[in-house]
């Protein structure tokens, strides 16, 4: 068995998660990131929709940026409260509205995404995998900021290890642990981000559907690997087969996103 000292570990650069406040006013770097990644989403998809082959226009994502707003934050703390913890929030319901105490998913985040596109498509009358399409070249944006806040918040840290990088989180014991929320910045924001602006150039991923697809994929096969570093949650704890709650909900995006490149490419 591996000796692991807490000695040899990096150093966690405590931040405030509160940028400054007010009173009982209080920015959280946490707030912060959420729009940041809806500003700069909003604006790229903004000069997407320029394009002369858009049939989306710059005044349609300027009307979708609320809902957008709305999704993620719905969606994301519903998802939180139904797949982590469904009975401590039914016996307390009025903590479901603490927001600003953290607890979001991004699976339910991106399921209230999708459900505010698809509206908004019907309302408009929109091609709704075009738009799809948009969301996902910006969607790693978004998770990069947010995982980067989750570090700043000491919160979602690694397992136990005696890696040269691993640190000691201040609610993670006295014990140095994989920095997994940089790791997830890196896969499912940065390279994602990159790899989709790729594809976004070429012949193929200009075919509705594609890069949605890419997306899901990439993001369901890159927390797949980081859940292997990943602490998880003491609640929770390991699930099917050693497997967490983060794999599982990564399965179905998978097999979702492998059926839209695949529609897509028969399509064509």
């Amino acid at each position: 068995m591996t000796w692991i000292s807490s000695l040899s570990a990096l150093s966690y650069p405590e931040i405030d998660p509160i940028l400054f406040s007010i009173g009982p006013f209080a920015i959280r770097w946490y707030a912060l990131a959420y729009i940041a990644g809806l500003v700069i989403g909003w604006r790229l998809m903004i000069h997407f929709a320029k394009s002369p082959k858009s049939s989306i226009s710059p005044a349609h994502i300027d009307d979708f940026l609320m809902w957008a707003t709305l999704g993620v934050i719905l969606g994301g703390r519903l998802g939180y409260v139904i797949f982590y913890k469904p009975e401590f929030y039914i016996a307390n319901p009025v903590e479901i509205l603490k927001v600003w105490q953290g607890g979001m998913s991004f699976h339910g985040g991106f399921l209230g995404v999708v459900i505010s596109a698809f509206l908004f498509c019907r309302k408009h009358k929109l091609p709704t995998l075009e738009l799809a399409d948009m969301l996902a070249t910006v969607a790693p944006i978004g998770l990069f900021f947010g995982r980067v806040a989750n570090f700043i918040n000491g919160e979602l840290f690694g397992r136990v290890s005696d890696a040269p990088w691993a640190m000691v989180f201040p609610n993670g014991g006295p014990l140095p642990r994989h920095p997994s929320q940089l790791y997830e910045a890196i896969l499912e924001g940065l390279l994602l981000f990159l790899i989709i602006m790729i594809v976004r150039r070429t012949p193929f991923g200009s075919k509705p559907g594609v890069l949605s697809g890419l997306f899901l994929i990439g993001y369901a096969l890159a927390r797949s690997f980081v859940e292997l570093f990943r602490q998880p949650d003491a609640h929770l704890g390991f699930l099917i087969g050693g497997s967490t709650m983060g794999q599982l909900l990564s399965v179905p995006m998978i097999l979702i996103g492998l059926l839209l490149i695949w529609h897509s490419a028969r399509k064509s």
